[in-house]
């Protein structure tokens, strides 16, 4: 079973995947301004690559920002492919 953490302390956070209570991979970002989140890396732990964990973690972190009314700033290469080949979350491009 897979679950998603999130901390936020308002100017950093992270979203955390678990696997069966083991972290699995996470997204670490900034807020740049009070509506901008700047996604500054992604990383999914070897052990539990090619699942597509990596997509997961992206498409979590863009539901996180529309909850917050907040648009996205890619940093990260993996992040960046991703928003360039899902049309349907470039709504939160800033």
């Amino acid at each position: 079973m897979t679950k998603f953490v999130i901390e936020d302390n308002g100017k950093k956070g992270k979203v955390v995947l678990f696997e069966e209570e083991k972290k699995a991979g996470e997204i670490v970002f900034s807020w740049t301004k009070d509506d901008q989140l700047l996604l500054e890396h992604t990383e999914v732990n070897e052990a539990f690559g090619g699942k597509g964990y990596g997509k997961l973690l992206v498409m979590e972190f863009v539901t996180y920002a529309r909850n917050k009314k907040a648009k996205v700033i890619p940093m990260c290469s993996y992040a960046i492919k991703v928003f360039e080949k899902e049309v349907l979350i470039q709504d939160v491009l800033a």
